[in-house]
C-alpha cells in the first residue's frame, strides 16, 4: 500500500524571512555589544578628559644652559616629542609599514580587517596605527582568552574612533611614537634615537629610521643590539615598503640595503653620562621642591613621570672640560699614589695603629650595600662579618676600565680606600650661575659628592678671609709689612686654653715682609698675627657672611685653615671677591617647565653686600700675587720642577691675570686650589676618602700638585674653546681706588712646595 508523503515544501519567502531575522538579531547583537562596550559595561572606558589628556609616564629632563640634555629622572625613559620634530623618513616608514591607508580611514581599516578575518589572522592582525595607540594608552596587551580578547578588541576599535575625532593624524603619529617601547630602557622615539644612535630623532638617516620602525612589530625580536642580522633583514623590509609606497626610489633602496646597521649604543642610566654627581644633587633638591611647589590640582609633582623640564645653569661644554680635567689628572696622580703605597704594609693608611685601621674598615663594612642586604636577610652581625672574609667574584673599578676579579669583600674595601677623590665646582661670580659640578671620579663606584656633601679641611685657602678682615677692619693694605718671627698667643687670649705658638712649615723666618708676599707664600706667622689683631670673632663673622655654612670654632688656629668647608661654599665665598664684594648664592636652576612648556618655577637670586668694592679688589690683588710669585707660580712657568710629570697639562703658560690660592691640610690629607678670572671662579679639592690615607711627602700631597693641575688643565680647555668667552682681561679696578696694592714685583718662588698650612701644635683646637 502506498505511503502518504507529509513533508511540507517551504517556499523562498520562508528562507528570506529566516535570513533577515538572523541578520537583524545578529546585527542588533553586535550593535548592542559595541554600545554596551562604549558605555563601559565590559570594563571602564576612557572619558573625554582621558582622551584629551591621556595619562603619560614622561621622564623629567635635565637640560643645560646651552640646550643639551644632561640626563633624566624616570620610571620609564620616555621624553615627549612633537610631530614637527619627527623626520619625514621616519613618518613615511611608519605609515608604509604599519598602516598604508592611515590617512584614509577613521581609526579602523575595514579592508584590512575583513581581509584578516577571512584568513583567520594567519597573515597577522589588522590593527591600524590608531588602534595600536589605543592599546598602548588604555589597555596594554590583549588577553589570550578569546571572549576577553573580543571585548578588548571592541574597546580598542571604539577608542580608536574617538581618538581620530579628538586628534589630527599628525598628532596621532606623534602620540604613537611617544608611547612605543623600544627596549633597552628606551621608551618613545626620542629615547630610542638617543640610546641606539646617540642622536635626536630629527637627525636620523633613512636607514636608521627604517631600523627603528622595523622594531615595532616585536622590539625584543628585532633588537639591533642583540639580533643584528634579524634586525637588518627587517630594516630592509621596511625600505621595501617605502619603495612600494613611492617614498623611496628602487635605486636608492638597493644602495641603502647594502649598508650595515651602525649603532652608537648609549643606554641611559642614572649612574652614567654627564654631570652624574650634579644630577643626584638636583634629585635630592627636587624632593623638597615638590613639597613646596604643588601642581594646579594641589598634588605634588612626580619628577619621575610628570615630564618636567628642569633648565639648569650648567654649561655642557664647561662641564665636559671639567670632567675631562678631573679624570686625566686623577689617573695620573693615582699612578704615583700606587707606586708610593707599595712599600706601605698598612696601605693606604699612614701612621695609624692596627686598632685605628680596624675601626675604619669595620665602619666601611657597616656602611656597605652588602651589609644592608645581608641585614635585611636576617643574618647576624657575626655571619655578615664572616662573609666579608670569603673570596667572591666581583667587578672592580680601575682607571683602565672595569675589571673582573676574585677577592674578599674586606679586601675590596681596602682596595677602594686607595683611590684619590676629587671635587670641582665652577661658577660665574656676577650671576651665581654654577657652570660645572664634578663631585667625584666615578659616580657608579664612588657616590659621595665632594662638592655639595663633603666638607674637608681647607688649609691656606682660608687665609684670604683673615686678610680680608684685616684690610676691612684695620685699614691695612697688601703692601703693609709685618715681621715674620717667632710668635705666641698666651693662654686666655682669644679663648685659647694653652699657650699657642704657630710655626712656619719649614721652621724658618723671613723677617719683614708685605702681606702680599706673605699670602703668596702661605706664611703661617703672618696669618696668626693678623687674626690676633682682628680677633677670631671678626674672621668667623666675615666668613659666614661670605656664605660658608660650616660651624667655625672661634679660635686663632682657624687662621691656618683648621676648618672643614665644602667646595660649594668655598667657591661662593671666593666669588664674592670677584663680584666686587657682593655675595650671590650659587644658582643651579634657571627655570622649570611642566610637560606642556608652561613655566612653573623661576628662582630669584639671593645676594647681599659683604665688603666694599675697594676691599674686595685689594683681596683680588693679594691673590694675584699667589700666581705671580707664590705657590701658584707654576701656572705661568714653562717647565721644570720636582714631580712635574704628575702636573697634568703642564706647562700651562698662562699670561692673563689669575687670582688664586693653594691649600694643603695637615699631613697632606687635603689639597686645594681655588682660581679666579673675572667671569669664572673654580674650586678644586683632592684627597682620599679617609684622612689617614694620603701621600707621605708634600711634593705630591700639596695643593699645588694635587689640585692646581686640574684647574690649569681645565682652564686650558676652556680657553681653547673660544665659544665659551672665558675672560683673559684684568679684574675691574674700582673708580677712585685708594688702597695701595702695587707694592713690589713678586720674587720668583724658590720652593717647589706649597707651605704645609696647619701645624702640629694646634692641640688646643683639636680638643
Amino acid at each position: 500500500m502506498a505511503q502518504k508523503n507529509n513533508t511540507t515544501v517551504k517556499d523562498i519567502k520562508y528562507y528570506q524571512k529566516k535570513f533577515w531575522k538572523v541578520f537583524f538579531y545578529g546585527f542588533g547583537g553586535i550593535f548592542l555589544f559595541f554600545l554596551f562596550a562604549s558605555w563601559g559595561l565590559f570594563g571602564a572606558m576612557p572619558s573625554f578628559e582621558d582622551l584629551e589628556n591621556p595619562e603619560s609616564n614622561l621622564a623629567t629632563e635635565i637640560i643645560s644652559s646651552d640646550g643639551v640634555t644632561l640626563g633624566k629622572f624616570y620610571n620609564e625613559n620616555r621624553t615627549a616629542i612633537k610631530y614637527k620634530d619627527l623626520p619625514k623618513s621616519l613618518v613615511d616608514a611608519l605609515v608604509s609599514t604599519e598602516d598604508e591607508r592611515f590617512y584614509e580611514h577613521s581609526g579602523i581599516d575595514a579592508k584590512r580587517t575583513l581581509g584578516a578575518a577571512a584568513k583567520l589572522g594567519s597573515n597577522g592582525g589588522a590593527s591600524t596605527i590608531t588602534q595600536q595607540l589605543a592599546k598602548l594608552l588604555f589597555h596594554g596587551e590583549g588577553s589570550k582568552f578569546l571572549p576577553f580578547r573580543m571585548i578588548q578588541k571592541a574597546k580598542e576599535w571604539i577608542i580608536a574612533i574617538r581618538l581620530e575625532r579628538q586628534y589630527t593624524k599628525n598628532e596621532i603619529i606623534a602620540l604613537y611614537f611617544n608611547e612605543v617601547d623600544f627596549v633597552n630602557g628606551a621608551v618613545g622615539i626620542r629615547s630610542a634615537a638617543k640610546v641606539y644612535f646617540n642622536k635626536e630623532p630629527r637627525d636620523l638617516t633613512i636607514e636608521e629610521s627604517a631600523t627603528l620602525v622595523g622594531m615595532l612589530t616585536n622590539p625584543s625580536r628585532f633588537n639591533p643590539k642583540r639580533f643584528p642580522e634579524r634586525s637588518l633583514t627587517r630594516r630592509n623590509i621596511v625600505l621595501g615598503q617605502l619603495v612600494r609606497n613611492h617614498h623611496l626610489e628602487e635605486s636608492a633602496k638597493k644602495i641603502l640595503e647594502k649598508k650595515p646597521i651602525v649603532l652608537d649604543f648609549h643606554p641611559e642610566s642614572h649612574l652614567d653620562g654627564t654631570a652624574t654627581y650634579f644630577r643626584e644633587y638636583l634629585r635630592d633638591y627636587m624632593k623638597n621642591w615638590v613639597k613646596e611647589h604643588k601642581n594646579p590640582d594641589g598634588e605634588e609633582y612626580d619628577i619621575y613621570s610628570d615630564g618636567l623640564k628642569i633648565y639648569t645653569t650648567i654649561d655642557s661644554k664647561i662641564q665636559e672640560h671639567a670632567e675631562e680635567a678631573v679624570i686625566e689628572h686623577m689617573k695620573n696622580l693615582q699612578e704615583e699614589f700606587w707606586i708610593q703605597q707599595k712599600q706601605n704594609k698598612n696601605a693606604p693608611f699612614v701612621n695609624i695603629s692596627d686598632a685605628e685601621t680596624k675601626k675604619i674598615l669595620d665602619q666601611a663594612m657597616k656602611n656597605s650595600e652588602r651589609w644592608r642586604i645581608l641585614k635585611e636577610d636576617d643574618k647576624t652581625d657575626e655571619e655578615i662579618i664572616a662573609s666579608f672574609s670569603k673570596k667572591t667574584r666581583m667587578t672592580v673599578f680601575t682607571w683602565k676600565g672595569e675589571r673582573d676579579t676574585v677577592m674578599t669583600p674586606l679586601d675590596s674595601i681596602r682596595y677602594y680606600k686607595h683611590f684619590l677623590q676629587a671635587g670641582l665646582m665652577s661658577m660665574e661670580p656676577q650671576t651665581g650661575q654654577v657652570k660645572a659640578w664634578v663631585g667625584g671620579i666615578n659616580y657608579k663606584y664612588f657616590q659621595y659628592d665632594h662638592v655639595g656633601q663633603g666638607a674637608r679641611q681647607v688649609g691656606s685657602t682660608f687665609k684670604p678671609f683673615v686678610y680680608a678682615t684685616a684690610i676691612e677692619q684695620l685699614g691695612m693694605s697688601p703692601c703693609d709689612t709685618l715681621l715674620d718671627e717667632p710668635f705666641m698667643i698666651r693662654k686666655g687670649r682669644h679663648h685659647v686654653t694653652e699657650d699657642w705658638e704657630p710655626r712656619n712649615s719649614d721652621n724658618k723666618y723671613r723677617g719683614m715682609m708685605t702681606l702680599k708676599r706673605a699670602l703668596a707664600n702661605s706664611v703661617n706667622i703672618i696669618s696668626a698675627k693678623l687674626i690676633d689683631r682682628t680677633g677670631p670673632e671678626a674672621v668667623v663673622d666675615l666668613t659666614h657672611k661670605l656664605g660658608v655654612s660650616s660651624e667655625i670654632p672661634v679660635q686663632p688656629s682657624i687662621s691656618l685653615g683648621a676648618v672643614d668647608i665644602t667646595v660649594h661654599d668655598m667657591v661662593a665665598a671666593y666669588s664674592t671677591f670677584a663680584n666686587k664684594g657682593v655675595y650671590i648664592k650659587p644658582q643651579f636652576i634657571s627655570r622649570i617647565e611642566d610637560k606642556n612648556g608652561a613655566v612653573i618655577y623661576e628662582p630669584v637670586p639671593e645676594s647681599h653686600d659683604v665688603l666694599n668694592k675697594d676691599v674686595a679688589f685689594a683681596v683680588i690683588k693679594l691673590l694675584e700675587g699667589v700666581t705671580e710669585g707664590g705657590s701658584g707660580e707654576r701656572l705661568r712657568t714653562e717647565g721644570g720642577g720636582s714631580g712635574d710629570n704628575r702636573w697634568t697639562g703642564y706647562p700651562y703658560m698662562f699670561r692673563n691675570p689669575i687670582a688664586g690660592k693653594t691649600g694643603t691640610s695637615q699631613n697632606q690629607s687635603d689639597g686645594w686650589f681655588i682660581g679666579m678670572v673675572p667671569n669664572l671662579v673654580t674650586g678644586v679639592w683632592v684627597g682620599c676618602e679617609d684622612r689617614s690615607a694620603h701621600f707621605k711627602s708634600i711634593t705630591y700631597g700639596q695643593g699645588a700638585t694635587a689640585a692646581l693641575p686640574i684647574w690649569g688643565y681645565f682652564m686650558k680647555k676652556c680657553y681653547a674653546d673660544e665659544s665659551l668667552l672665558i675672560s683673559k682681561d684684568e679684574f675691574e679696578r674700582p673708580e677712585n681706588f685708594s688702597i695701595k696694592v702695587d707694592c713690589y714685583s713678586a720674587p720668583s718662588h724658590t720652593k717647589e712646595q706649597d707651605s704645609t698650612d696647619i701645624e702640629q701644635n694646634t692641640d688646643e683646637f683639636e680638643q
